[in-house]
Order: C-alpha cells, then sequence, then structure tokens
C-alpha cells in the first residue's frame, strides 16, 4: 500500500482497554509501550472459523517481522461462554497463539475501533497512528506490502524501535491428549491392534476383542487410539508435528503429519476394500481430507490442494456463481480447493462421505472410489436459511450424524441451531432447522424447540430412539432433541467444552447405553449415561451483546469501501468487479435495497414498522495482480484474487439515527 494510498487525516491511535492481558507474563500492555513497533490489532472471538483463519494468515509475517511487528489479538467475544477468563485462556493455548491477548468482555477496545466485524485487522504506526483497517481474511498479501513500507518510512525518520516485542509464552497444561475433538469407535476387528507393529507396549489380545476408540488428538496434531477404559494407548498415528505429510503414520518411525485434525468416519468394509483406506479424517487446517490404513498405518490425502477456499475458483468476477450452489467441482480432487473441514459422516443413501466445510458454511460430500467432490448444500452466505439445498445458509456447521432414515443431522454452531438434510431416494436434499433462530441467538433453555436455547454446540449423534444427542459446547452440556415431541432436555452439564458425544453401545448402565463425550477442555473422553428422565433447564434466551447502530427509518445509504493492494487492479474484464447481496432480519426490516446487484454503494429503505433487527450484508471485490500492460489492462496470466466480508449488522431504528452506513472490506486511513 503506498503513501499515495494512505492520505487521510492521521488518525490516533485509541487507547488498549479490557480485563486482563495474556501471554504478556502478567504485565498489562499499552499503546505508549508499544511505541516504535508496528502494532497489528487482531480484533477476534474464538468461536470464529474465520478469525481462525486469520491467525495462521498472520504466523508467517509474525516470524518475518519479529523485531518490528507486535500483533496483539483483541478478544471481544460474540458468545456468553467465550467472556469467561478460563475458556479464552484455554483457547488461547488451544489456536497455538503466539502474540499479546487482550481480554476484551465489555467490547470497549472493539468499540473505540469501529469494529463492527470478525475478524478486523487494523494496523498502527510506530508513532501511534492508524494506517489501515481492514474487514475479513484474505489480507496477508496487502500486509506483506505494507509493513515494509513502514518500515522503510520510519527507519528513515529514526522512529522504529527494533528488538523483541512483549510475547511471553504460557505454560502448557495437558496430558495423553491435548484439547480433542472427535472420536470413532472401531469394533472389533477394524482397528490397529491386530497389526504388529502399530499397537503400543500396554496393548493386548483382550483390548482388541473389546474394540478401541480412535480420537483426534488435535493439540498434538495426530490421532490416538484408545481402549475402551480411555486411558490404554494401543496405537498413535501422526508424528505429532504440525504439518502436511503422507506416509507411515504409526509407531515411533511415524513421518505422516496433520495440522489439528478434528472429524473421522470409518467407511463401510466393502468400501474400505476397494479405496485402500478404513478412517477419513477432516485435516481442518492444512484443508484437506486425509486417509488412514489401519492395516498399514498409512496416511494419505485424499482430496484439497491445501489452499484454503473463500469462492469458487475461475475467473477473478463476482457473480451468483463465484459462491453458490455449484454442486460437483471439477478437476482431480487434490486439485479442489477447501475450507476447514471440520466432520465427516457416511451417508447410505449418497454413499458418499458427507463433509461438513465450516469455512465456507456448505455442506460438502466426497466418493472414496471415484474421487468426486461435490457440494451437498448452502450456497457459502453465512446465517440461517432452509430450503433446497441450493439455496440453504449455514454457519460453520461443525458435527454431523446420521439417522436411520439416512437423513443427516447437523450441528450448525455459529447458530446455536440444530439442523437436518432431508436426503431423498434420488439424492435430493432439503434443510430443515430443528433447534435455532439465527446467528446472535443463544442461550440454555429445554422446552418446546421453538423457545429453547443452545450455545455454540459442535457434536451431535442419534440416539437408539431415534432422537439426537447434542455436544452443546459452550453450555458446557449435553442436550437432547426429540423429534417425536418437538423438545429439548438436558442430559448431562458441567464438562468442559465437549466437542463431540457418541452413543457406544458396548457399553451399558442397566439397560441403557451409554454417551461418550469428548471433553476437550479436560483433554479427556467420558462416559455419561442416558438417563430416563432427563434434566430441565432454563436459564434464559441470550443475544449476542454487540452494540446495535442507531439508524432512522427510512431511507439509508449504504458504502463499502474498498481499495486494491499496491500491485492489485480492479478486475473490469468482464464489467463492475465488486458486488453488494443483502437482507434482513425480520425481512419486514427491509422495504427496499435488498438482494443481490453489483457495486459497493446501495440506498435501503428501512421500515418504521420494525424497531430493531439485523441487516446481512456480503460484499465481494475482485483484483488481479499486476504489472498492467501497456494499454493498461490486465494481463491474461496475472493472478486474481477474491475478497469478501459478511456482515451481520444489529440496528436499532430511532428518529436520530444515523442516515449513512460505512463498513470497510479493505479500506486505508
Amino acid at each position: 500500500m503506498s503513501e499515495t494510498v494512505r492520505t487521510h487525516a492521521r488518525v490516533r491511535a485509541s487507547e488498549l482497554v479490557g480485563r486482563n492481558w495474556l501471554n504478556t507474563g502478567g504485565k498489562s500492555l499499552d499503546l505508549e509501550a508499544l511505541r516504535g513497533k508496528i502494532v497489528l490489532l487482531d480484533f477476534w472471538t474464538f468461536c470464529c472459523i474465520n478469525c481462525l483463519h486469520v491467525l495462521d494468515e498472520l504466523r508467517p509475517l509474525e516470524e518475518q517481522y519479529s523485531d518490528v511487528l507486535v500483533t496483539v489479538g483483541v478478544h471481544s467475544p460474540k458468545f456468553e461462554h467465550e467472556a469467561d477468563p478460563v475458556a479464552l485462556a484455554a483457547a488461547v493455548e488451544r489456536y497455538e497463539i503466539h502474540h499479546p491477548v487482550l481480554d476484551d468482555p465489555e467490547l470497549d477496545t472493539w468499540k473505540a475501533y469501529t469494529a463492527r466485524a470478525w475478524p478486523t485487522l487494523v494496523v498502527i504506526d510506530p508513532e501511534g497512528y492508524i494506517v489501515a483497517h481492514l474487514s475479513g481474511e484474505g489480507h496477508a498479501d496487502g500486509l506483506a506490502v505494507l509493513i515494509p513500507e513502514l518500515i522503510a518510512e520510519h527507519e528513515a525518520k529514526g522512529t522504529l524501535h527494533r528488538g523483541s516485542g512483549p510475547y511471553v509464552a504460557p505454560e502448557a497444561t495437558s496430558g495423553t491428549l491435548r484439547f480433542p475433538g472427535k472420536a470413532l469407535f472401531l469394533p472389533p476387528g477394524r482397528g490397529s491392534t491386530a497389526v504388529a507393529g502399530t499397537s503400543d507396549a500396554g496393548s493386548s489380545p483382550d483390548a482388541a476383542a473389546k474394540g478401541s476408540w480412535l480420537v483426534t488428538d488435535t493439540g498434538h496434531h495426530r490421532l490416538v487410539e484408545l481402549g475402551t477404559d480411555f486411558t490404554t494407548v494401543l496405537a498413535t498415528f501422526g508424528s505429532g508435528t504440525k504439518g502436511h505429510a503422507d506416509g507411515p503414520a504409526a509407531g515411533d518411525d511415524a513421518t505422516a503429519r496433520f495440522n489439528e485434525p478434528q472429524g473421522l468416519v470409518l467407511l463401510p468394509e466393502d468400501v474400505a476394500a476397494k479405496a485402500g483406506y478404513d478412517v477419513v479424517i477432516a485435516d481442518s487446517v492444512n484443508h484437506r481430507l486425509r486417509g488412514l490404513s489401519l492395516s498399514s498405518g498409512k496416511a494419505s490425502t485424499l482430496a484439497g490442494n491445501g489452499i484454503q477456499r473463500l469462492l469458487e475458483t475461475g475467473p477473478a468476477r463476482v457473480d451468483e456463481e463465484a459462491a453458490g450452489f455449484t454442486g460437483r467441482l471439477g478437476g482431480h480432487p487434490l486439485e479442489v480447493s477447501l475450507s476447514s473441514p471440520w466432520d465427516v459422516v457416511w451417508s447410505r443413501k449418497l454413499n458418499a462421505v458427507v463433509v461438513a466445510m465450516a469455512g465456507t458454511h456448505q455442506i460438502f460430500s466426497f466418493d472414496p472410489l471415484t474421487g468426486a467432490v461435490s457440494v451437498v448444500a448452502g450456497n457459502g452466505l453465512e446465517g440461517l436459511l432452509d430450503g433446497p439445498a441450493h439455496e440453504a445458509w449455514f454457519a460453520q456447521s461443525s458435527g454431523l450424524a446420521e439417522d436411520a432414515d439416512g437423513n443427516i443431522w447437523v450441528a450448525d454452531s455459529e447458530t446455536s441451531a440444530i439442523r437436518k438434510l432431508v436426503v431423498g431416494e434420488d439424492g435430493s436434499v432439503t434443510v430443515e432447522s430443528a433447534v435455532g433462530k439465527g446467528l446472535f441467538d443463544f442461550g440454555f433453555r429445554d422446552g418446546p424447540a421453538a423457545e429453547a436455547r443452545l450455545q455454540h454446540p459442535l457434536g451431535v449423534t442419534v440416539l437408539p430412539d431415534g432422537s439426537v444427542a447434542i455436544a452443546d459446547t459452550y453450555n458446557g452440556a449435553v442436550r437432547r432433541y426429540d423429534p417425536a415431541s418437538g423438545t429439548v432436555s438436558t442430559l448431562a452439564r458441567g464438562l468442559a467444552e465437549p466437542s463431540d458425544v457418541i452413543v457406544d453401545h458396548t457399553q451399558s448402565a442397566g439397560s441403557e447405553p451409554l454417551l461418550v463425550v469428548v471433553e476437550a477442555n479436560k483433554h479427556q473422553l467420558v462416559y455419561v449415561p442416558i438417563p430416563k428422565e432427563a434434566q430441565q433447564v432454563d436459564e434464559g434466551a441470550s443475544q449476542t451483546q454487540r452494540p446495535k447502530s442507531p439508524v432512522a427509518s427510512g431511507p439509508l445509504e449504504l458504502t463499502v469501501r474498498f481499495t486494491a493492494p499496491t500491485g492489485q487492479k480492479l478486475d473490469d474484464r468482464w464489467g463492475d468487479p465488486t458486488q453488494l447481496k443483502i437482507s434482513s432480519t425480520p425481512p419486514e426490516l427491509l422495504v427496499s435495497g435488498g438482494g443481490t446487484s453489483v457495486g459497493l454503494l446501495r440506498t435501503l429503505e428501512l421500515s418504521p414498522d420494525v424497531p430493531e433487527g439485523v441487516l446481512h450484508i456480503t460484499a465481494r471485490a475482485a483484483a488481479c495482480d499486476g504489472p498492467e500492460t501497456e494499454d493498461g489492462e490486465i494481463p491474461d496470466h496475472a493472478a486474481c484474487h477474491l475478497y469478501q466480508q459478511d456482515w451481520g449488522i444489529p440496528v436499532v431504528l430511532q428518529a436520530d439515527g444515523d442516515t449513512e452506513l460505512v463498513l470497510d472490506l479493505r479500506g486505508m486511513d
């Protein structure tokens, strides 16, 4: 970003205010203590998949410029649970954040910097002035241009101070498992314990006869096979070093690498025999699906090129097809881009692995025999909208389970919802919601499903009676939804961020089966009985306490600011390369101005009869790398980039409210 871009009046950065600091050795920081450094504020919340993407985008920059760049994570919680300092400390450890983090539970610093979306990045120069305000993800390339410019500028002025930053590593806490994600039961004869060389010394034929549990040891970047006592380690898969590598995964000679693996599914025996592997793994941060052969102990890559999927690939134009429902994706499966696959389940009706593609808010499928990767449901927009598969909205779906009728239940975490994919005999899919209201509604309430509330559920399983058990993660509970009665009840509570729940038919308490719960923040698996009479809980319904923007009824002028990075040019080869898609909750809030059209300016008409609601705004822009040709055109071989950000803007209508709304897709100060 050149000097010619940064032409606005200099704005002094606001002070960093919050409850506490993490990763500083107990010290509090202020901007004065950071003077002389380039400061990058990363406004994030640990539930947000886009925020997790940004953490990984920033790591190379933090390493390259460690003597001049200080990243400060400003944790501005969306959910009530995220305001718990213990939960935040666990998240900072879980995601291996190696920079100071400001705990901002009241959103004081969030409001001071007028952040409107997770994630938001703000760059502060060594003199304490704001030079960039960026929404969403995908800004690493732009920052890689801006940071050297700031270094050169402030070295020349004598205002840049080189040296170590204020980060202090915390003490790690974990045991055999570290923040486990998902678990899978391996029945007798299908585990690795029968294979010489894959089992640890503590295994035995008796252990193999009982079956075993395969667990994604997410924080250790590996898989662990446990006995049914949850303590005996039968085998490990993966070297335990973060990364991506295929090959031998078992034993001391393992060279295979994973990066925060999550969901697991055991293929049907006949499919596994033809495919050559037994287990499909959602390797989340690698943006890949991996295969594991339990007989050979080898790992392989099944789908994904390791490049995070943002929008549909192809020419850098922005239209409905770019982010919309496309069905089967062309090309070799190793050439397809995926985005944070979080869970996997086998679908009998689709005869394929169904994938919760959390990063694009969609449901994919993968055929182990043909390698075909397809979009099953979701158009890529974030929210809660039912209907035909290609029109449905999801929000960071993170858990999957198939029921006896072949339908797929979905834990849709960011809407605190339980959704269902109704799969027809012909493979058609319709999306329904069982529990949940929207992106900003959550709570801990049992009762009729329309009034019940969850808080960021990550796991789901189908119980023997056809009801659905839910890992209600941020409520620390296991909940139950009964489709027959349309009610929600509580099975267990007091758990530390349960991330998965599975029925274990091999154990029983009396005549009832047991549930296996992956208790992520206690680094363990535990058994939970299924009581005949579930507990009843009503601790109320809540909404995310983001500030509501006061707006006036009538015309509202919307402007989304976007500046292409230095060395890029808006891709206008197919017309206007920008687009806005706008809707509202409730729909009656928008009298006019909704829908999709090109351009980043729009006049909305807000109804005087709706006191408050949420504006859902998606902005997109396409730009390509230079240099330009002599006639100013983008060369055919240029690399192109798509920028996108979704906002859910809570608004309250009042007579003296704003008549303009300005958002930054990529703004420079």
